[in-house]
């Protein structure tokens, strides 16, 4: 499909909202993601080195 300006673009025929919301979503969706294994590896990491600091005393 040739878009005949920036805005005709955004809009994308008129399922512009519902093509640029489900980007939105899907972008949140990976950040979150992302930031939820974060929190999970830096709890294992402390918790290994809490055991290991256990261990070794």
């Amino acid at each position: 499909m040739n878009w005949e300006s920036l805005s005709a673009f955004i809009e994308m025929g008129g399922y512009g909202t519902y093509v640029w919301g489900s980007f939105a979503v899907t972008i949140v969706c990976f950040a979150l993601e992302v930031v939820g294994l974060s929190v999970r590896h830096q709890h294992v990491l402390h918790e290994r080195n809490a055991h290991h600091h256990e261990a070794s005393t």
